[in-house]
């Protein structure tokens, strides 16, 4: 395959080149290193901008590009529409990746539609009805041949833009803004519950974009404003990069306990050193608010950095809160641990006070942060009521957890 050209806030960076997906590998241009730096890593934690990249860490390399992909049956999915195997990085990315999750893009300058301009192609209702009734055979909303969009998850999704005041499909790896999570089978209650949760969040000033429920002709899906996107930025595309990527984990290493690549200490090392306390304060809140609302799957490709054009980067809005503890069969074990305690109906407010001691955060801070989330999510949870199609009793299950919490 030829190399792909990855470019990133209008740049290009570098070049993925190999024969499959067990040797490709990714080079730096000079044009990187001359606007970035030499070390920056405004495209990654885990691939730092340098003329030579080390040897040694090539499977992380690796890694990180493969990590901009779905996961099972949507990557299945995608495979299958390409004609190429789901384990194939290369022809994967060469396929889908003009729209990934943050700034990078990926372009194949071989392929007989390398020059064709995105564009968006505005849909009707009963279009989008379809692109939700038909996941399956519209994965990620891809049109056939000119769909190029790919998203890192398993949940099936739709990627959307918004233009003007209509809904439109990205042809050609124009920018997504929303995201459309149809109702899922067997649990016809998620999106409403994660719409509900994403209102908590916010409330806490760790969600800064818009969600809602919208029926398109009874077709309910929950939309959510991407946070990666910002009209005031060149490209529209704010760069984001998960931790299983920065962690050099993949797969099912997102789980605490497959691997042990991952915990949320690790997570906090990175943040503190990306922007101090007031990093790993926002990320003993959004801990706070997983505990609460029993978000059993804040695992680390639920947790990002942004990493913004002048080189600096910050913890990434929370995304992806969604309540899980209370539904039936389920093992009620956190994806990360807290204070070492994986049962969630056993942690308390000292776990988490205990946990972020263990980020550097003083006792006192932390015992503060955890009280004053405790206070707005009851306060929320009191004030608010969730959609009609949300799960009975979870205003009550969150306010009893978080009372739980504040003992």
């Amino acid at each position: 395959m030829p190399s792909l050209k990855v470019h990133l806030y209008g740049t290009h960076v570098g070049d993925l080149a190999g024969h499959s997906w067990r040797d490709f590998d990714f080079t730096v241009t000079s044009a990187a290193l001359e606007r970035f730096g030499v070390g920056s890593t405004v495209l990654s934690e885990a691939v730092p901008l340098v003329p030579r990249q080390p040897r040694g860490k090539a499977a992380r390399r690796r890694n990180f590009f493969d990590e901009l992909l779905p996961e099972g049956a949507a990557r299945q999915r995608l495979a299958d529409r390409a004609r190429i195997t789901p384990t194939d990085t290369l022809g994967m990315l060469a396929a889908y990746g003009r729209d990934v999750a943050g700034a990078v893009r990926v372009i194949d300058p071989s392929a007989p539609d390398a020059a064709n301009p995105p564009r968006p192609r505005a849909l009707s209702t009963p279009d989008i009805v379809d692109l939700l009734d038909d996941v399956a055979d519209f994965p990620l909303g891809n049109a056939p041949m000119t769909g190029k969009a790919s998203l890192a998850g398993v949940q099936d999704k739709v990627l959307l833009a918004r233009v003007g005041d209509r809904w439109a499909q990205c042809l050609e790896g124009y920018p997504s803004t929303h995201i459309l999570k149809p109702v899922a089978r067997p649990h016809t209650d998620m999106i409403f519950n994660e719409e509900y949760a994403a209102r908590i969040a916010r409330a806490l000033n760790l969600a800064p974009y818009a969600t809602w429920i919208e029926s398109f002709e009874g077709t309910d899906a929950l939309v959510i404003e991407r946070y990666d996107r910002d009209d005031s930025v060149p490209g529209r595309r704010v760069h984001q990069e998960d931790f299983n990527q920065i962690l050099g984990a993949n797969g099912s290493e997102k789980y605490q306990e497959h691997g042990g690549k991952v915990s949320l200490a690790r997570v906090a090392w990175v943040v503190a050193r990306a922007e101090g306390p007031d990093g790993l304060e926002r990320l003993l809140t959004l801990v706070t608010l997983t505990v609460c609302v029993g978000n059993l799957d804040m695992h680390a490709k639920n947790i990002s950095l942004l990493h913004l054009p002048d080189g600096s980067s910050r913890l990434a809005p929370a995304y992806d809160v969604v309540p899980l503890a209370h539904y039936p069969g389920v093992d009620g074990r956190m994806a990360m641990a807290v204070n070492s305690v994986y049962a969630h109906y056993q942690i308390r407010r000292s776990d988490l006070i205990a946990e972020a001691a263990l980020w550097g955060l003083g006792s006192v801070r932390a015992g503060e942060v955890v009280d004053a989330s405790v206070e707005t999510i009851r306060a929320t949870v009191r004030r608010e009521e969730p959609h009609a199609r949300a799960v009975a009793g979870l205003t009550t299950f969150i306010d009893s957890t978080a009372g739980r919490i504040s003992v």
